[in-house]
């Protein structure tokens, strides 16, 4: 996992061949107008989501405990503060259920080893390694998720 702000994003550019393209589409995107919606950005290997909804109870999101095998997700923050759970999936021990092959994720019901936070023009990185509870807020959050394939 990565967390850092845009300001810092060229740092990390080697790390898969995709990344360049992904943070040069949020580069030139006017985020604060952007609506929600799914926008493709380089045919099956670069797509983006953008949500503004109410955040979730940690409750609520940590029953999504979840993890990707094909993709990487580079979750951006817009607006808002949104807080999240992380644990390496190494650490993982009880799936929720099988592996959905056609959504890409894997629930499990183990809790978080940490939560942190992420501010406007703050983004982070989650490997298939990295077990993920996003969208947890009392407030609405305005976030962008670039899932890279790998």
């Amino acid at each position: 996992m990565i967390i850092d702000s845009l300001h810092n994003a060229s740092k990390y550019f080697g790390l898969h061949p995709s990344f360049a393209k992904a943070f040069e589409y949020i580069s030139k995107t006017d985020l604060n107008a952007i609506e929600p919606g799914k926008y493709e950005i380089d045919e099956d290997r670069l797509k983006a989501t953008v949500f503004q909804k109410k955040g979730m109870t940690v409750e609520e999101s940590t029953s999504k405990f979840e993890c990707h095998n094909k993709f990487i997700d580079i979750q951006l923050c817009i607006d808002g503060v949104e807080k999240m759970g992380w644990k390496p999936r190494q650490n993982c021990v009880t799936e929720k259920a099988p592996y959905n092959e056609e959504k890409d994720v894997l629930f499990y019901t183990d809790a978080p080893d940490m939560f942190f936070e992420l501010h406007k023009g703050q983004f982070a990185i989650f490997f298939p390694t990295d077990v993920h509870a996003p969208m947890i807020s009392d407030d609405e959050i305005k976030k962008m998720v670039i899932k890279v394939k790998i």
